[in-house]
C-alpha cells in the first residue's frame, strides 16, 4: 500500500487500538507499536457512556462488548453526610433510548481483549508487540519512524505517526519535551471483590457514587456482574517512581473512618482484599496536539481526572475524529496530512478542555463537607433525576 495510506500508531491501549480500527475502516494501513511483550491492561473497571459505546458499536464491537459488559440500570448518588442515597439516575434502557447507545461498565481488560480480537481480524492492521517508538525523520515522502525492540532496530516509511502511548508518552516527549504530567494531589485506590462477598441488596446492577468529606467512593459491577469494582479517591502525596503501587488497606480504612462515613460505605472498603494505589496525574493544556505529520491522542494529549468517567471515552472520541479528518483530507498525498492533523486537534481541543473542567468541578463537589455538603445534597434532591441526567446530555449525546 502507498506510503500516503500507511499510519503508525504508538501504543496499543484503548485509544491506540480504537484509532487503528477506525483508521483501517477508512482504508488506511496501520502499524501499531507496543513496547509490552503482552497486552495486559492495568487498572480495573471503567465506564463507557453512550458517546463512547456508540463509536465502538459502529466499529463492529457490539457483540463482543455486550457479552462482557454490564448495563447498569441506574446511578445511585450517595452522601456520607446523609448516610445513604439522595438521588437515583435512570440508565439501562432509558439511557439507550435517550442517547441511542448503551451505557456500559466493564473490566478494562475485557474492553482491551475485545478491541484486540477485532484488530486481529483486520488484515490491514499490523500489531507489533515488544516494539516501541524511538525516533523519526521528516522528509518529502512523509516520515521515517525508527522502532526499537531490545537491541534490534528497524525503520518504517509512513505518512503519519499517532502518539497514543499514554500519559508518559515518548511521542509527546519527542514533540514537546518541556511538557510534563502534573500530580493532582489525589490518589485513586482501586480494587475488586467477588459479588458474593456482599449482601444481595448491594449487588444490584447500578453504579454507586458516594460523596464525602475530602474523599469519594465509586462501586459498580464488572465481569458479567460476578465482581464489583471499587475505587476510592483520597488526598495524598507521591514521591516514588512510576504512578502505581500496592496499597495498605489499613491506611485506606482510616481515611473512611466511622466518624465521617456510614457503615455501608465502610463495608465496601472492608470487603476488598487487595488494593492498588494510583497517583492521579493530569496533563496541562498543550495547545497544539500535532506538529507536522505527528499527532497525539488520548492521555498523551489530555490525561484528566476520572471524576466525569470520561478518560477512556475521550480517547475513543479522539480516534473517531482523527480517522474522519485523515480520510477527508489526506487522500493519496502526504502533503495533506499536517493540515488534517491540525484540524483534528482544533475539533477536539475545546470539547476535551470542557470535559477536563467538568471532571475537576465534580471532584470539588464530591468532596464538600459541613454546610456546603448539606447544600449540595439538598440541591441534588431538588433538581431531581431528569434534570440531573440532562446535565450530562452534552457529554453523552455527542457524535463524531
Amino acid at each position: 500500500m502507498a506510503v500516503a495510506r500507511t499510519i503508525i500508531v504508538a501504543g496499543a491501549g484503548i485509544g491506540g487500538l480504537t484509532a487503528s480500527l477506525a483508521l483501517a475502516a477508512r482504508g488506511f494501513r496501520i502499524i501499531v507499536l507496543e513496547k509490552a511483550e503482552r497486552l495486559e491492561e492495568t487498572g480495573a473497571g471503567l465506564q463507557l457512556s453512550p458517546n463512547a459505546s456508540r463509536i465502538l458499536v459502529e466499529l463492529g464491537l457490539q457483540g463482543r462488548l455486550a457479552a462482557r459488559a454490564v448495563t447498569p440500570d441506574s446511578i445511585s448518588i450517595m452522601s456520607a453526610r446523609a448516610g445513604g442515597e439522595i438521588l437515583r439516575l435512570p440508565l439501562g434502557k432509558a439511557a439507550a433510548f435517550r442517547f441511542g447507545a448503551p451505557y456500559w461498565v466493564m473490566h478494562r481488560a475485557d474492553l482491551q481483549a475485545a478491541l484486540l480480537a477485532r484488530v486481529n481480524e483486520v488484515p490491514d492492521i499490523d500489531l507489533r508487540l515488544g516494539w516501541q517508538f524511538e525516533d523519526l525523520a521528516r522528509h518529502a515522502r512523509g516520515l521515517t519512524v525508527v522502532q526499537r525492540s531490545n537491541g534490534a532496530r528497524r525503520q518504517e516509511l509512513a505518512s503519519a505517526l499517532i502518539g497514543a502511548d499514554g500519559i508518559w508518552s515518548s511521542v509527546r516527549h519527542h514533540l514537546f519535551p518541556e511538557v510534563r504530567p502534573q500530580f493532582s494531589g489525589l490518589i485513586a485506590w482501586r480494587g475488586t471483590l467477588d459479588a458474593t462477598a456482599l449482601p444481595r441488596e448491594h449487588t444490584s446492577p447500578r453504579v454507586q457514587l458516594w460523596m464525602g468529606p475530602k474523599a469519594h467512593l465509586v462501586a459498580y459491577p464488572i465481569a458479567g456482574a460476578r465482581q464489583v469494582n471499587v475505587v476510592a479517591i483520597v488526598p495524598g502525596t507521591w514521591n516514588r517512581p512510576g504512578w502505581s503501587t500496592p496499597g495498605d488497606a489499613a491506611e485506606l480504612k482510616s481515611a473512611f473512618a466511622s466518624s465521617r462515613w456510614p457503615a455501608t460505605a465502610r463495608m465496601l472498603i472492608g470487603a476488598v482484599d487487595g488494593w492498588r494505589k494510583w497517583a492521579l496525574f493530569t496533563m496541562p493544556d498543550i495547545g497544539e496536539w500535532s506538529a507536522g505529520a505527528v499527532a497525539l491522542l488520548g492521555d498523551a494529549a489530555h490525561a484528566m481526572l476520572p471524576f466525569a468517567a470520561q478518560g477512556a471515552a475521550m480517547a475513543i472520541e479522539d480516534a473517531a475524529v482523527l480517522a474522519g479528518c485523515l480520510s477527508d483530507s489526506a487522500g493519496e498525498n502526504v502533503a495533506g496530512i499536517p493540515a488534517a492533523l491540525r484540524r483534528y486537534g482544533r475539533l477536539r481541543r475545546s470539547r476535551v478542555l470542557r470535559v477536563q473542567r467538568a471532571a475537576r468541578q465534580s471532584g470539588r463537589i464530591y468532596h464538600l463537607s459541613g454546610a456546603a455538603a448539606l447544600a449540595r445534597d439538598l440541591t441534588i434532591r431538588a433538581m431531581g433525576a431528569n434534570r440531573m441526567l440532562a446535565r450530562q446530555d452534552w457529554i453523552y449525546d455527542w457524535r463524531a
